[in-house]
This record gives C-alpha cells, structure tokens and sequence, in this order.
C-alpha cells in the first residue's frame, strides 16, 4: 500500500521539447535580439544627429565670429589708412606754412625799405636813418622768432660758437681773448645757426 502512494506523490516527468517547439523558441529569440539592435541603433543614430547638430550649431558660430572679426579688421585699417593720410596732410600742411609767422613778421620791414627807396633828393643822413630804424625792425623780428646774435668781442674764444680767423698780439687782450669781429654769428633757439668770425689775442 504504501510503495503506490509514494509513486503518486513524485510530480511527473518533463517531456523534451518537440521540434516545432525548438523552432519557435530559437525563432522567438532571435526576434528578441533583432529588436535588441534595432533599438541600439536607433538609439546610436540618435546620438548621430544630435552630435552633428552641435557640430553644426558650433560651425555656424565659429562662421559668424570669423566674419565679425575679418569686418573689425577691414574697419581697423580703413580707419589706419584714414589716420595715416590725415597725418600726411596735415604734416603737409605745416611744412608749407611753417614760416608763416615769421613772413608776416618781415612784411613791415619789407615796406620801410620800399618806402626808403620811393624818397627822391632824400639826404644821406636822412636814409642812413631809415636804414637804422629797418634794421632795428629787422632783429626785433628775428629777436621774437628765437634767433640771437653772437657778438662776442672782448669775451673768450668759444669754438662751439666762434671760427678763428687769425691771431695777434694784443696788449690790450688777455690770451685767447677775441680781438675783432669780421662777422657776427647767430643761434636758433640756442642751437647755432652761424658761427661768429672773428680774430683772437694770441697765446704767450
């Protein structure tokens, strides 16, 4: 009795897969894993294009800030060239009129002199006259234009500004002392424009 009973109790055998049944695993397998792809490659497309969207987008920009910088840089050398031809002009400019004040200055003593030699029967005291008071208007002129004369007779012998024409002997003159002016010099704003000739006391 008890051997029959047992034999009851032991769950039945599993029956192997038929063919067909084989079939329709493999096939539903491999169904799974061509969606598996199919799903991977949509997602990996995906991916693509939003990676070659950026890629556009950033090209773009990089496009419009290199046309920004050639437009600044067009600018900036127009606006040289402008700069550049404005200086020229201007430099131009005071090279032509850089002794206008001083002409100006020269026109009263230019008419002391036509109106001096418009006089007829004048004495020659009378034009040595006229003479002095055109030649006082003349260093007044060169006066206030920065030139001054070197005069230096009596003073020490300057080579910076005097040319020693000769030399004596003077009892009158220290050593190396200037003795007489042949012709005086003149400075430019302390800057020697000609230098003074002029003989010097000679050295014992």
């Amino acid at each position: 009795m008890a051997g029959p009973v047992a034999d009851a109790r032991r769950p039945p055998a599993t029956l192997p897969a038929t063919p067909v049944q084989r079939r329709g695993q493999t096939k539903h397998m491999t169904t799974a894993s061509h969606q598996d792809e199919t799903h991977q490659d949509m997602a990996m497309n995906a991916d693509d294009n939003d990676a070659q969207a950026r890629l556009a987008i950033e090209l773009e920009e990089t496009r419009a800030e290199l046309a920004a910088v050639r437009d600044e840089s067009l600018r900036e050398r127009a606006e040289l060239e402008n700069q550049r031809k404005r200086m020229a002009r201007e430099i131009d400019t005071a090279r032509k009129f850089a002794n206008e004040r001083l002409l100006a200055d020269l026109l009263p003593v230019i008419d002391s002199l036509e109106a001096g030699l418009g006089v007829e029967g004048d004495t020659a005291a009378h034009l040595r006259e006229g003479m002095e008071l055109t030649l006082k208007q003349l260093l007044k002129v060169v006066g206030e234009n920065g030139m001054a004369v070197v005069d230096p007779v009596g003073e020490a012998f300057n080579p910076d500004h005097h040319q020693a024409m000769s030399m004596v002997d003077s009892a009158e003159h220290a050593p190396g002392q200037v003795v007489q002016v042949y012709q005086k010099g003149w400075l430019l704003n302390d800057r020697l424009l000609r230098p003074a000739l002029v003989v010097v006391s000679r050295h014992d």
